[in-house]
C-alpha cells in the first residue's frame, strides 16, 4: 500500500493541500497521513515570565492540534479509507522528515505559503527544507 504524508498547519493553505492529499490517496488507493508539528515557540529575554509557563504552552498547542487532526481525520474517512494522523514537535523541516522516513512516504503533499524571497533567505523554507532532505517526490501546492 501506497503512503501519502500531508504536513498541514491549520492555516488557509491546509485546505488546499487536503484536497489534493485526498486525491492523490483516493486515486492511488493509499493511505494517507495527517502530520502536524508543534513547534516550541521562540522566547527572548524580554519574555522571561513566559519560560516558567512554557511547558503549558506547548501542552495547549498539542491538545488542540491533536484535537484538530482528529476532526479532520473524521471528516476525510469518507473519502479515503485508511487516514492516520501524527503529531510531532520540534523544528518542521526534520519533523517532517522523520515522518516521511518512519511511514516510508512514497509521496510528501505540502504547501507553500508564499512568502518573498527575502524571507526565505532570512528565516529559511520549510518547503524548501524537506525538497532537500526528502527520499520521496514532494508535490508543492502554492499558495492561493
Amino acid at each position: 500500500m501506497k503512503t501519502i504524508l500531508a504536513p498541514i498547519d491549520f492555516s488557509p493553505a491546509s485546505s488546499a493541500v487536503l484536497t489534493q492529499a485526498t486525491a492523490l490517496a483516493r486515486s492511488t488507493q493509499a493511505r494517507l497521513i495527517l502530520l502536524s508539528v508543534v513547534q516550541p515557540p521562540l522566547v527572548t529575554s524580554d519574555y522571561g515570565p513566559l519560560v516558567e509557563n512554557m511547558s503549558e504552552i506547548i501542552a495547549a498547542a498539542e491538545r488542540s492540534a491533536s484535537e484538530r487532526l482528529e476532526k479532520v481525520r473524521t471528516e476525510l474517512l469518507a473519502e479515503v479509507p485508511v487516514v492516520e494522523t501524527e503529531l510531532a514537535g520540534g523544528a518542521p523541516v526534520q519533523a517532517i522528515a522523520d515522518a516521511a522516513k518512519r511511514f516510508q512516504a512514497d509521496y510528501i503533499v505540502m504547501g507553500s505559503h508564499g512568502h518573498t524571497a527575502l524571507y526565505d533567505l532570512v528565516i529559511g523554507s520549510t518547503t524548501h527544507g524537506v525538497l532537500k532532505r526528502a527520499k520521496c517526490p514532494v508535490l508543492i501546492i502554492p499558495a492561493s
